[in-house]
């Protein structure tokens, strides 16, 4: 009879152990699960609604580089090439550009100093021409030197033509790419950019 309580007891207290030992598991478990799920919710609500600057995100140039005798324009990022593009030139791309209407693209460095997004060429950057040095050349020539020299890409009626448009230089001076390219120039290179043309 002792014997039998003795199992007895010793049976209660196995069980009781028992359950305030899977209690106890069960307690812990819900507790870690709540800190993931708040560590969760709190790296989803700030990356969701924290909002994060384009300029934060994006790479820009910092100097564009055209190579008039490759027919290349080159976009540079701290002495490192970004993008390069094939171009057409003016329609008489040997030489600097001297004066107004001699169909040349300038040779020397400049900045990007307007942008016109409703351009008859799908859309454009103005480059700097002339400077000191092209307006005191044109000057000793008794001539005026021009100017609205641009990166632009394609007019309506040649569009669809697009990487087709290289096979000859066909600008007044202008530095040409296609639409697309353009476009990704446009976001690429902001006003200011150096601009720096080569023979």
């Amino acid at each position: 009879m002792n014997l039998l309580k003795s199992n007895e007891i010793k049976n209660c207290c196995f069980n009781y152990f028992v359950k305030e030992n899977s209690h106890s598991m069960l307690l812990r478990y819900l507790y870690t699960m709540l800190i993931l799920c708040l560590a969760v919710f709190t790296v989803v609500f700030f990356y969701c609604t924290v909002p994060v600057k384009a300029s934060e995100t994006s790479i820009i140039a910092d100097k564009v580089i055209v190579i008039k005798s490759k027919r290349l324009l080159v976009l540079m990022r701290e002495g490192e090439i970004l993008k390069a593009y094939r171009v057409a030139l003016g329609k008489k791309p040997v030489g600097r550009k001297t004066n107004a209407g001699d169909k040349k693209t300038p040779e020397g460095v400049y900045f990007i100093d307007y942008r016109n997004p409703e351009s008859r060429f799908h859309k454009s950057l103005r480059i700097s021409y002339p400077n000191e040095s092209d307006i005191l050349n044109a000057e000793k020539s008794e001539r005026t030197p021009g100017g609205d020299i641009m990166i632009h890409g394609l007019p309506d009626n040649l569009k669809e033509l697009d990487t087709l448009h290289r096979f000859s230089d066909w600008t007044d001076g202008c530095i040409a790419v296609t639409n697309s390219e353009i476009e990704e120039i446009w976001t690429l290179v902001p006003d200011g950019t150096t601009v720096e043309i080569k023979p």
